[in-house]
């Protein structure tokens, strides 16, 4: 095979290129087949991000897909051509590896409505798609949650189950079965793709039927049994979809892979939580994720001959660990690592620090933050966690005897350790009022307070009619935002708040330490009263009964000592002594117990991670969280029936040092990297994970269960104080529309559920002779039952092709071309027409070819007006008159 030869050109103009392999060659797919997949071919998808949405640090995806009746030489091909592939993109693509019906959420994310599977292999034309072909049999089994897949089943109730979606596909009308234990979420999405179909295949002019319930949809019911026959006995559940969930996914074990004596040795190096400093550049790994997913990393140094052998030393790994043969496999270069990868580990630089060199440094662009441009710069909103300059008005609750009881707003920023708290703030953006609630949890809160804390949440946010985007906030991983609306003001005692409102007897030494630069990010927390707690970074303030000491390291800055004293008095009213780092009075010391070890190096600036948000899709099975992914996501990802989780981390566990000054690229046009730098201020650089829920989804309530469970079983080990917020659609705040590379606020203004357009955006009210003109294009023959009642076989009438509708003679070609289902196979024919009176009392030499002279009873009555071009038919209706009277289509 000359793969020279065979090698296409890309076009430029487009992100997502497929192509198919046929006779050794890549024969490019028209776009609008893309998701069309035969089984018994290869093909090879390449995705170049070009949009600046798409480069939110993203590289090149290379997948080749692998039908599940594909040959070896097929794939020996598809393997070759993706090599070449990756080495015409300078190695920089992640390379998958996909089955048929086991693909990534990355490539099927490519796809929307859906991907549909068809049998059998592509004819030489290589016409995937055939706009306006009416001589169409055959029944799609529609499965999925987010990423919806249709796959070609035998034309029999057999396929059939309770669980799922059956699109029984007959060319000119289109009837969507949705099964009695489907949920709607699942119909819509079912009824995206029918419509898409519709479209694509038909150009619109299928007339498309829904039955949500069979005893009400007694007209399509018939043409089913007309094309199916009568079904007997009950349909069976579905089989159980093995959706690997959170759980699963959080076991990770990473292997180095090194040749000894011209054989592979594979040794297990690390299990999670893994750190990017085990790889090393000249040497390549395995990364096993619970067997749900394999990653072969290669570093930049490791051999071409090794980098070749990748994919076919990922299936050696799964043989031997007896994998399923179908597991998907993902190899990435070092430098062109996908977002998944990265987030498998703690922490993920894109450049590797050498010896503690932290060169460029001099580049950091420093600035104090322009919060003006927050709302007509969402993006800006989204990476500051900012929604506004805080100056909106501030109410506090602290939950007490399980209520809620208002605070002085002189205290406002006076909370305790063993207290939850509400904090509501009302802002206004382009004229309307918006709302924030946080829901502060103290560490040491009882089990009862948290949950009185929820339920005081729920009543208020029953009070502003669901407006309230609520964060659940726990104790030192307090956001930005909040920290604004305190001016600088927060300090957390120790202890719990009476119900006069003081806290209960403290010792008689106290020591608070004091974090920030400004009043965006100042807070005050109280530690334990010794030496060891000190930092020479940093600002500390210790109580006394009879004096206060302002103690300032040698490393903090100007900035810190003026947000220190403007903390004091809310803390002491005693006098205040300032102390310099090494020339403390022996009472300081004293007064600590005694002088310990403490942090005393300089701390540095640290280039936090880059990283890509990530969102996915929030389902439950078997009491198991499971998520789906969606890559290269937009609004219009987001549907009303669903619950979704966006993340937006990168969390720094070496605690990254953060004051208000940031690099930022606008619109997102580029790797998002932030390098925060402070002189001193000590914060978790944590972003937060948002929950949307649609205004239809079910679950609400387990949201944030879902969301501590997602945290809580991440491989990388996140800490399960990160902020999460619960958005309710259309109550979105900037800081989450940001994410997004465009956002339409009104865009589900008009929006329809799914029965308002089954019940009337299909077509209009039909007619009953309609319906029997449709049923007169299936002349049915049926062969002999055995006494049972079996389906009858629909043929297509070549009058329904030339428009003139008198002709009832079939055609048994089908009038295509290819090997697949997708058109009838021939049968004996019937020619002429009788009504059933008439064959009731034909004698059997007497009736037409293709007539069982036993079952003549079982033919229905076919009256034979013209056929009126095809209609479009609402769920459980029949059509109204439309088009050509002389019946062209």
């Amino acid at each position: 095979m000359d793969i020279n030869k065979g090698l296409p050109a890309i076009a430029s103009h487009r992100d997502l290129h497929v192509w198919i392999i046929e006779n050794q060659r890549m024969v490019p797919v028209p776009e609008r087949a893309y998701g069309n997949f035969f089984e018994e071919h290869c093909y090879i998808v390449l995705h170049v991000p070009r949009s600046l949405k798409a480069t939110q640090g993203a590289s090149s995806d290379l997948h080749y897909w692998v039908g599940k009746e594909a040959g070896a030489e097929a794939q020996g091909s598809a393997g070759a051509f993706v090599q070449h592939l990756l080495e015409a993109l300078g190695g920089a693509a992640v390379q998958h590896r996909e089955a048929q019906g086991h693909e990534s959420d990355c490539f099927r994310s490519y796809f929307r409505p859906g991907v549909l599977y068809r049998k059998g292999g592509l004819a030489s034309a290589l016409k995937h798609v055939e706009t306006n072909m009416y001589n169409i049999q055959r029944l799609l089994h529609i499965q999925g949650r987010k990423h919806v897949s249709a796959t070609e089943v035998e034309l029999s109730w057999n396929s059939f189950n309770k669980s799922d979606i059956f699109l029984l596909d007959l060319g000119k009308m289109m009837i969507q079965w949705n099964g009695p234990e489907t949920s709607i979420s699942e119909k819509a999405r079912g009824l995206a793709l029918t419509c898409s179909l519709q479209d694509r295949e038909r150009g619109g002019r299928a007339q498309i039927g829904v039955i949500d319930d069979e005893v009400k949809a007694t007209d399509l019911m018939r043409i089913m049994e007309a094309v199916l026959g009568c079904r007997v006995g009950n349909l069976p559940a579905s089989v159980p979809n093995k959706s690997i969930n959170q759980l699963q996914k959080a076991s990770v074990r990473l292997y180095h892979v090194c040749e000894k004596e011209e054989d592979s040795v594979i040794q297990e190096l690390a299990t999670c939580p893994l750190t990017q400093d085990l790889l090393r550049e000249e040497d390549y790994y395995i990364l096993d994720q619970g067997g749900s997913k394999i990653y072969v990393w290669q570093g930049r140094m490791s051999g071409l001959q090794e980098k070749k052998a990748a994919f076919s030393r990922a299936l050696a790994f799964i043989q031997a660990k007896g994998y399923p043969t179908y597991t998907n496999v993902e190899v990435v270069n070092d430098g062109a690592e996908s977002a998944a990868f990265k987030q498998l580990f703690q922490a993920w630089s894109t450049r590797k620090p050498e010896n503690g060199n932290l060169h460029g440094m001099s580049e950091l662009i420093r600035g104090r933050l322009d919060v003006g441009k927050l709302h007509s710069q969402p993006e800006l909103a989204a990476q500051l966690r900012m929604v506004d300059d805080a100056s909106g008005q501030v109410e506090v609750w602290c939950i007490q005897d399980l209520c809620r009881q208002p605070m002085d707003p002189k205290h406002h920023g006076q909370l305790y350790a063993g207290n939850c708290y509400l904090v509501l703030y009302t802002y206004q953006k382009m004229g309307r009022v918006q709302y924030i609630l946080y829901l502060w949890q103290g560490h040491q809160a009882t089990t009862s307070e948290i949950k009185a804390l929820n339920c005081n949440a729920e009543e208020l946010d029953l009070m502003y009619h669901g407006a309230l985007v609520r964060v659940h906030v726990t104790m030192g991983s307090e956001p930005p935002h909040f920290l604004a609306i305190l001016q600088g003001q927060l300090v957390v005692f120790q202890g719990r708040m009476g119900h006069n409102r003081k806290g209960l007897p403290a010792s008689a030494m106290r020591l608070f330490h004091v974090q920030g630069t400004d009043i965006y990010n100042t807070k005050t927390m109280e530690v334990p009263a010794r030496a060891s707690a000190l930092n020479s970074n940093d600002v500390f303030l210790l109580v006394t009964a009879s004096i206060c000491y302002l103690w300032f390291g040698k490393g903090c800055s100007g900035d810190q000592r003026e947000m220190a004293r403007t903390v004091v008095a809310a803390i002491s009213g005693e006098t205040k002594e300032t102390v310099l780092e090494g020339q403390e009075p022996p009472c300081f010391w004293e007064a600590l117990g005694g002088r310990a070890p403490y942090p005393s190096n300089k701390r540095l600036p640290e280039d936090v991670s880059s990283f890509q948000p990530r969102l996915f899709e929030c389902s439950s099975q078997m009491g198991q969280l499971v998520l789906t992914e969606v890559v290269f996501f937009s609004q219009e990802d987001l549907d009303k029936y669903d619950i979704m989780l966006l993340d937006t981390w990168q969390e720094d566990k070496s605690k990254a040092l953060m004051a208000a000054h940031v690099t930022w690229w606008p619109r997102l046009s580029a790797p998002l990297h932030l390098l925060w730098y402070s002189h001193g201020g000590l914060l978790d650089v944590t972003f937060s994970i948002f929950l949307w829920l649609g205004e239809a989804a079910s679950g609400w309530k387990e949201a944030v269960t879902w969301g501590q469970e997602y945290l809580k079983t991440h491989p990388a080990g996140r800490s399960l104080a990160t902020p999460i917020v619960v958005i309710k659609q259309g109550h979105e705040p900037p800081t989450f529309t940001g994410w997004f590379f465009t956002w339409d606020p009104y865009k589900w203004t008009n929006n329809q559920s799914y029965e308002e357009v089954v019940d009337g955006g299909l077509g209009a009210k039909p007619a009953i002779f309609e319906l029997t003109a449709e049923l007169n294009n299936f002349q049915l023959s049926r062969g002999p039952s055995h006494g049972r009642a079996g389906p009858l076989t629909p043929r297509t009438l070549k009058g329904s092709q030339d428009g003139s509708g008198n002709e009832l003679q079939l055609d048994s070609k089908g009038g295509g071309t290819s090997t697949s289902s997708y058109h009838s196979s021939p049968k004996p024919t019937i020619k002429g027409s009788l009504s059933r009176e008439q064959l009731m009392h034909q004698a059997a030499e007497d009736l037409p070819e293709g007539v069982d002279p036993a079952h003549k009873e079982a033919l229905p009555l076919l009256v034979l007006p013209t056929w009126p071009g095809p209609p479009r038919v609402p769920s459980q209706h029949i059509p109204e008159p439309r088009g050509d009277p002389a019946g062209t289509p």
